[in-house]
């Protein structure tokens, strides 16, 4: 069981609406972007562009899996 105290320290760590959902993707695609520039420095040519488009790849995945959980939340309707 969990306490008062824990349960709101836990809701610190849901995503509750889509605003928050596209602000987490977009500081992950920042990350990810950046983590794609230093593959290119590290990495002239092709392996680096590959390993640059994984990076903005799994964004992209990650993104659509947070939209679809926050839409299955909201229509299984889950407290917040």
């Amino acid at each position: 069981m969990l306490t008062k105290v824990a349960r709101k320290i836990r809701r610190l760590f849901v995503i509750k609406t889509k605003f928050e959902a596209f602000a987490i993707i977009y500081a992950l695609a920042l990350g990810a972007t950046e983590r794609g520039i230093v593959y290119m420095q590290q990495y002239p040519g092709f392996g680096g562009k590959l390993l640059a488009l994984c990076c903005t790849g799994a964004v992209f995945m990650a993104g659509g899996k947070i939209i679809d959980a926050i839409d299955m939340r909201a229509q299984l309707g889950y407290p917040d």
